[in-house]
């Protein structure tokens, strides 16, 4: 008997041609190939040829169709024309709304730039956004770092100059133990990944540290569900262990740390705390072989990390001798923090005894010849094969700067930060704190800011004040308040241009910035300030202009939309003076360029900017004939010198002799090359420059020829921040700027140059014995932010949002499947569906953040699941902490650098009956864009 088989294509013609540009479904910056058919987006798949992720690609990359042909997306520009938050509009031409914003916008650059305040959400154009803010001449512009992760990039920048993430990655080729603290599966996922297959293929272990065991948590050989809040303390304690069992590695730090510098040690000098200097201002070291003082960086010079210097009836410790007199302490030992984390103490000892063990046992050594800032030839590299990841997890805490400082601290002591196996930096990055600016604030009627916005204070004399010590900024930052601020506060922006403190704003102008939803803390509180008019009638915040790709739940508070592309309907650059896509073994930078054109009447937000700012003939944009020197972001792109030589893009430049990499001028033909090449740019590091980056004079080098410093930059790192040092001392009284009296115990408290931990600030401004229990958000690797949450095939995997329960509390209060629970914090309550979950810490509950959406918003139909049973946390927690009693409202973020501490919330929970809704309910939102259709089918072809 015979069968007839099915004559079935095998091969089907998946595409007519493959654009290949950048994702950005996420932060990744993945290569995608996007495969085009009869002119529109058929199918996307990952480019193998891409540094970043090699071909992998995601279920958010893959689904990037969606946000392509999402019903949501906005149409035209549009003017209000009902009450702010009602949702009517009118759609109005391009002239038109540039005339509007031109005509706001104009009179305060005359007459007062800081009457604007312009900042960014999650955007990845932040060199040029500045720039404008710069050349507009407000001193009111940050983006979202100051919500999100400011913690763990100020604190690696200011202790070993630089982070994680953008800043770095593991040695995936070399590391034998992996350790994450904090990381959720959104940010760097693809990476992350591919990286931990590679490794646990070769047998290394991976440390999972989070009160979550999901992802990548999930797959880790050893997790530690550790008690939020307590990061920073479980590393010290691990620091003790490393110190009493002489677990350190001496030699690199005397080579390439502060640990030999000299510190003033009698309280009763002004100097105290501050490194002995000599007549050219360089730290001092005693030198083991002479016996003798010296300048840190001299040939052949090594730092004694034990000898105590006596001059003039002061006596000078090393910084190891403070390190190890704190730390050695006590109040360290596993057995005193082990209850407070949550971690047995036999738990920390053995993580301790495995760190140690992997990097000094287990040696890796490269045959590798280089050259030292000293001078000095090493035949090989030799390296510690542990390394770290950590990201928002630790940092989104009012301790937070300080746990980061703590992780990076470990990791050096450990001699594993830029040695083969160990964590190793991204160009740009190693950057001492030297090389980046400090933030500036000094505006001036119809003229540019005085320098860059933001940047890394060197003291109290670097702080944003006005000549009356009252804050520059609108958001505060680098206050007192928050004097290292790097960020700047973009939560603190809303609700302090309401209150009129430290001053009143007329326009608010946001891009991609969800500020009325789920990326403001007190949610209602903040659609009350924005919809809140004084005693004649007139909003509090006259004008507020806002740019979107969607029809967000902040579409309907503002007064003026600027509709933007979605990311494959546009130019953007991914830029080395920004957030780049560099690899530890390469430089490199990509762009996003139309690979379809938009069907609708909308432009690309960078290159609005560029026609704003050519109305308001600001510098920088126009000549001195008033003449636009750019007429689209894709010009400015090709064009723009930061300085002579350096340009946003890095590849392609146009040299004496022909086309160069890294310096040259500005190439007519560079976009063209860029797209010819898949998107992206890569120039490698040379064999003997890819370790020991900070020290090693073969990158040095390589780095000034690309662009990256004008000169050599070595350094070393500073487990003693001697900046802090300076605040705590005007804390005490010394010096011409001192901070007001009732930030003054904070300061000395918090500002500490050796990193240090103390309790969340929630903790104690509530009744922790009436909130018990710690409250969190993570990201979902199948989204990113709320523009995830309505993409039509993403949605099919987290349609709705749970708040997971560990089983302690899931059994004392008798939950079941289905069950709904009340949420209370301090500020106020929820009430929302629960699900169980053993992987969890026992007094932590959790959710997916941004599920939840508000009813009318994102073409959603209003009884869509993420309206309905979709919710946020962010309705438990405010901006400002509770009173205290004594007058005060204290920011709910870190006191250091200003970072919203999200996950401070403490919660208490009980069991309720089901509503026919998640809690708190908002009525519905008029969307300029309507609702969608009930299926969205998309077939591009035959």
């Amino acid at each position: 008997m015979s069968f007839d088989q099915p004559r079935i294509n095998t091969s089907p013609k998946v595409s007519d041609e493959v654009r290949k540009t950048t994702c950005y479904m996420c932060a990744c910056r993945c290569g995608i190939n996007v495969h085009m058919k009869d002119g529109k987006v058929a199918y996307i798949e990952g480019n193998r040829d891409h540094p970043v992720n090699k071909g992998v690609l995601c279920a958010k990359g893959s689904a990037g169709i969606m946000q392509v042909n999402a019903p949501s997306r906005l149409r035209a520009p549009l003017k209000r024309v009902g009450p702010r938050g009602s949702g009517e509009f009118e759609e109005i031409s391009w002239d038109e709304a540039l005339d509007i914003a031109a005509g706001w916008l104009g009179p305060l650059r005359k007459n007062d730039p800081s009457k604007l305040a312009f900042f960014t959400g999650r955007d990845q154009s932040q060199s040029f956004t500045s720039f404008w803010a710069q050349n507009f001449g407000t001193p009111n512009y940050a983006a979202h770092g100051g919500f999100c992760s400011v913690n763990m990039a100020a604190a690696g920048i200011y202790t070993m100059g630089g982070a994680f993430w953008e800043f770095g990655q593991p040695d995936w080729d070399h590391t034998k133990l992996f350790m994450i603290f904090g990381v959720a599966e959104d940010h760097d996922s693809n990476p992350i990944k591919m990286g931990i297959g590679k490794i646990k293929a070769r047998g290394a272990k991976v440390i999972g540290v989070n009160p979550i065991r999901s992802g990548y948590n999930a797959v880790a050989d050893d997790w530690v569900g550790i008690t939020p809040g307590t990061d920073g303390l479980f590393i010290l304690s691990l620091v003790h262990c490393l110190l009493k069992a002489g677990k350190i590695d001496l030699d690199y730090l005397a080579r390439y740390t502060n640990a030999g510098y000299i510190v003033n040690r009698d309280s009763k000098s002004a100097q105290y705390g501050l490194f002995l200097r000599d007549a050219d201002g360089k730290p001092q070291v005693i030198d083991r072989k002479t016996g003798k003082l010296t300048a840190f960086d001299k040939k052949g010079v090594r730092p004694d990390l034990s000898a105590t210097y006596r001059d003039g009836g002061i006596t000078h410790k090393p910084v190891m001798h403070l390190m190890a007199s704190r730390y050695m302490g006590k109040e360290f030992a596993p057995e005193a923090v082990a209850e407070r984390c949550g971690v047995k103490p036999a738990k920390i000892r053995a993580i301790a005894n495995e760190l140690a063990r992997v990097a000094f046992e287990e040696e890796i050594v490269l045959e590798r010849e280089w050259t030292d800032f000293r001078g000095e030839k090493h035949s090989v590299m030799k390296g510690r094969p542990v390394s770290f990841h950590a990201m928002r997890g630790i940092s989104a805490h009012s301790n937070g700067f300080q746990t980061c400082r703590a992780l990076h601290m470990l990791q050096i002591l450990l001699g594993s930060v830029e040695v083969p196996g160990g964590f190793r930096f991204k160009p740009p990055y190693p950057k001492p704190v030297t090389a980046h600016p400090t933030p500036h604030c000094k505006f001036t009627p119809d003229a540019p800011l005085d320098g860059p916005h933001l940047g890394f204070v060197r003291g109290p004399q670097d702080l944003a004040l006005r000549e009356d010590g009252t804050p520059a900024r609108i958001d505060k930052a680098f206050t007192w308040e928050n004097p290292m601020s790097a960020h700047g506060l973009m939560h603190m922006v809303i609700s302090n241009a309401h209150a009129g403190d430290p001053y009143k704003i007329d326009t608010l102008f946001m891009y991609m910035a969800n500020m009325s939803w789920n990326s403001s803390m007190n949610t209602r509180g903040v659609i009350d300030m924005l919809t809140d008019t004084d005693e004649n009638g007139e909003y509090v915040i006259p004008r507020i202009i806002y740019s979107d790709a969607y029809s967000s739940e902040m579409v309907a508070y503002a007064d003026l939309i600027l509709p933007d592309t979605t990311y494959l309907e546009r130019y953007d650059c991914i830029s080395l003076l920004d957030r780049p896509i560099c690899e530890a073994d390469a430089a490199a930078d990509a762009i996003r360029w139309p690979v379809v054109e938009p069907d609708r009447d909308v432009r690309g937000f960078q290159t609005v900017l560029v026609q704003l700012a050519n109305k308001l003939k600001l510098p920088g944009f126009t000549d001195e004939a008033g003449g636009a020197k750019y007429t689209d972001y894709a010009d400015y792109i090709t064009n723009h010198e930061r300085k002579p030589g350096i340009g946003p893009l890095a590849g392609w430049r146009s040299g004496k002799t022909g086309l160069t990499h890294g310096r040259g001028a500005p190439n007519p033909s560079q976009l063209k090359s860029y797209i010819a090449n898949g998107g992206f740019f890569i120039k490698h590091i040379p064999d003997e420059a890819a370790y020991m980056k900070p020290w090693n004079m073969a990158y040095q080098e390589w780095a000034v020829g690309m662009g990256i410093y004008d000169s050599p930059q070595p350094y070393v790192f500073d487990l003693y921040v001697e900046t802090m040092r300076h605040f705590q001392l005007a804390a005490e009284g010394h010096g011409e700027r001192q901070p007001p009296a009732h930030l003054r115990e904070r300061i000395k408290q918090t500002l500490d140059p050796l990193p240090v931990w103390y309790p969340p600030f929630e903790d104690g401004s509530v009744d922790v014995e009436e909130y018990p229990v710690h409250a969190l958000t993570q990201r979902p690797m199948a989204m990113y932010h709320s523009w995830g949450t309505q993409n039509a095939w993403l949605r099919q995997i987290h349609g709705q949002n749970p708040l997971y329960l560990p089983t302690k509390i899931w059994e004392k209060e008798g939950f079941a499947e289905g069950d709904w629970a009340r949420v209370s914090s301090a500020h106020g309550e929820i009430v929302v569906p629960v699900a169980h979950m053993a992987a969890l810490n026992e007094n932590t509950v959790w959710t997916w953040n941004a599920i939840g959406k508000r009813k009318g918003a994102w073409a959603l139909d209003e009884d869509a699941p993420e309206a309905t049973r979709g919710f946020l946390l962010n309705h438990l927690i405010h901006e400002l902490l509770p009173p205290k009693g004594d007058g005060l409202r204290w920011s709910n973020s870190d006191p250091i650098t200003g970072q919203a501490a999200w996950f401070d919330l403490r919660v208490k929970i009980e069991k309720t009956a089901a509503p026919d809704e998640a809690k708190p309910t908002f009525s519905a939102i008029k969307s300029p864009v309507g609702k969608g259709p009930d299926e969205l089918r998309w077939k591009v072809g035959e």
